[in-house]
């Protein structure tokens, strides 16, 4: 959400797109509804940064040990957060046209990026929905950040009380296009850092993955 600030605090709002904006830490469902939202950081900040506040603060973001999160390669590949292979093709349009992966972490990010794009449609869903979110916003920044934690709500709100959501069909369209860019409780994640058993594990993960996939496509 863009953003029009006076000039002495431009600076650590601008983000690497050169926009005046916030960077907001989104977590959502498989089914498009969302389950935590941190808006309100600067544009400049880093996103393993913002997930670091996000699990420590009052309100946090609870990840219980043996699960984990879906998240894009801005952040790290910790214990509880699972990120593609950096240096790797990725993105889906990038596996058009019959292109197949050739090695373990191509078929590995195919597949993730295949799972996490409900975020981006998810993304998509609220700008399409709600004008304000696409706008630049003149409102300052703590009003700013109510208004994005209220379009999720309402959007989880009609989510659940619209059976069908006419809107979400239209995301499939080149105009929908344009906008994409359950647990029991226990002891929860406190720290978001690289580790090397967790490193180790996405490499079974992905040799287990693309063995797999290999084998079915000789029976086939």
């Amino acid at each position: 959400m863009k953003l029009r600030l006076p000039k002495g605090a431009k600076t650590k709002y601008r983000t690497r797109k050169d926009e005046l904006a916030t960077n907001v830490l989104l977590v959502c469902t498989r089914d498009m509804q969302f389950v935590y939202a941190l808006p309100g950081w600067e544009g400049s900040a880093a996103d393993s940064r913002i997930l670091r506040d996000a699990i420590s603060r009052r309100n946090a973001l609870n990840i219980p040990n043996g699960y984990y999160y879906l998240v894009d390669a801005g952040y790290t590949n910790g214990n509880g957060f699972l990120a593609p292979y950096r240096g790797q093709r990725y993105h889906l349009n990038e596996w058009r046209e019959g292109r197949q992966p050739v090695t373990k972490e191509e078929f590995f990010n195919m597949k993730h990026s295949a799972a996490r794009n409900i975020i981006e449609r998810w993304i998509g869903l609220l700008k399409m929905r709600w004008k304000i979110l696409r706008n630049t916003c003149f409102y300052g920044i703590s009003t700013h950040a109510y208004i994005i934690s209220a379009c999720c709500l309402l959007h989880n709100l009609i989510r659940i009380e619209m059976r069908f959501d006419p809107i979400e069909a239209q995301l499939d369209t080149e105009f929908g296009q344009t906008f994409l860019n359950d647990y029991e409780h226990g002891e929860h994640i406190g720290i978001v850092e690289p580790s090397n058993e967790w490193t180790a594990w996405r490499d079974q993960l992905a040799n287990e993955m693309f063995n797999t996939w290999r084998a079915n496509r000789v029976q086939t």
